[in-house]
């Protein structure tokens, strides 16, 4: 596996482009499972976890024309579903989560599905309860090969039906939206995720004739239809990179201006990090955010202490969860970050520890970190990526911090960022590709 040598410390300037949205990708390229006709997808990003799900995709028989990296025309008029019962389905998926969403347009379209157990990163239990349940009243049946992991379902067709989610999970939401515009008659889902990927998902799905309405909002109903038709469609660009790249520039004291963020679309991305002090100048559609010397973590209006949680879309995605950990280990003030949602998320923070910052991990899911206030940078050490978020937040610690580091086993960085080193690489960093 590669490595990443950086060498830290240098103050990087310039201007950079987020790539499109990797959880939008995962969800909308799934959905041309839907419809036997042409679907056009643009903004695509070119990084591992999108790629391999379109490999995927490529083995069941679905058509795939690539003009340019960023833009793919699928079509999926000769489907082989056998091929998601293989052990080579198994094995390419065993590794990308996003193989579960498949799930919900095979059995809309095609009245049975398989799914191996899901992979991706290593942050703590992620459970399909919500993707079974949901399906199960939709009227499908399910059945678990335990001898081979693989989850089975069928149905002689989906009819509508209320449901209460047991969580908003974004994925679980996906799916389901995904079989029940397919199924007989109206579906009703409370509680449903409501980020913009997922809205990007109904109004994609309303383009290709489903009738969905509550797009935003957490109570969808979906009228069923016979059959959808092809479209195109644009994916967002990626908030969390979008976030990744302001914590960048506040760790290394930089100034980066970034592009075309579509800002209505970030939630409380911006205010979150302007509570650990970092400045940002909103212009046009682009975040500019300035060469700053010290931010200082606010406080409560009490003076208590701040804490940060992630929650649910219209609350804090949790995927930024480490990168806003590392940012406030050079801050002035102390901040409490309580990551709810994944149990193993917070231990990469022993990394950070060895590179110098002052951290407490109170439990698997509360970190207090006391900043640095820059009287002391953090140093270069070896270390390894554990998932894709906290391998960029060790990244951006990297670039901060004095002397080499050497990152390991950055496929997993490359699962969620295209062409990273390259990127950084243009606005000044000293990062290698070993």
């Amino acid at each position: 596996m590669g490595s990443f040598e950086v060498r830290g410390g240098k103050r990087l300037k310039g201007e950079i482009i987020p790539q499109g949205a990797k959880n939008e990708a995962l969800q909308v390229i799934s959905a041309v499972l839907l419809t036997p006709e042409k679907v056009t997808i643009t903004n695509i990003p070119d990084i591992l976890d999108v790629n391999n799900l379109i490999d995927l995709l490529e083995g069941i028989n679905v058509k795939v024309e690539r003009p340019q990296r960023d833009t793919c025309i699928f079509q999926a008029d000769d489907v082989n579903i056998n091929y998601l019962r293989s052990d080579e389905f198994k094995a390419k998926s065993g590794h990308l989560r996003g193989s579960v969403m498949f799930a919900g347009p095979m059995l809309g379209r095609f009245k049975k599905a398989f799914i191996p157990k899901p992979g991706g990163d290593k942050i703590g239990r992620r459970r399909l309860d919500t993707h079974i349940i949901g399906f199960e009243k939709l009227g499908a049946e399910f059945y678990y090969y335990a001898e081979d992991g693989f989850f089975y379902f069928t149905t002689e067709g989906l009819k509508g039906t209320y449901m209460l989610l047991d969580e908003p999970s974004v994925t679980g939401t996906a799916n389901i939206i995904m079989a029940a515009v397919l199924a007989e008659g109206e579906s009703t889902i409370y509680n449903a995720a409501c980020e913009p990927y997922i809205q990007q998902l109904c109004k994609m799905l309303n383009s290709m004739g489903a009738r969905i309405t509550g797009i935003g909002s957490n109570l969808l109903t979906i009228q069923g239809v016979e059959q959808l038709h092809g479209t195109d469609h644009r994916i967002l660009p990626d908030m969390i990179e979008i976030g990744s790249f302001i914590g960048l520039a506040a760790m290394t004291q930089s100034d980066i201006t970034i592009k075309n963020v579509s800002l209505q679309n970030l939630g409380v991305i911006p205010e979150k990090f302007a509570q650990l002090g970092i400045k940002m100048n909103i212009v046009g559609d682009d975040i500019h955010i300035p060469e700053q010397e010290l931010y200082e973590i606010q406080t409560y209006m009490d003076g208590g202490v701040l804490t940060i949680y992630d929650h649910p879309w219209p609350g804090l995605t949790p995927d930024l969860i480490s990168l806003l950990l590392v940012v406030a280990t050079q801050a002035k003030g102390s901040v409490l970050i309580h990551q709810k949602m994944f149990e193993s998320r917070l231990f990469f923070v022993d990394k950070l520890i060895d590179m110098g910052a002052r951290i407490i991990l109170c439990d698997p899911h509360r970190a207090a970190i006391i900043g640095l206030e820059r009287q002391y940078k953090l140093r270069g050490i070896k270390m390894t990526s554990p998932d894709i978020r906290a391998g960029v937040s060790l990244l951006i610690a990297a670039l901060s911090a004095e002397g080499t580091s050497i990152i390991q086993n950055i496929d997993q960085i490359d699962r969620g960022y295209q062409y990273i080193d390259k990127r950084l690489q243009a606005l000044g960093a000293d990062i290698q590709r070993i």
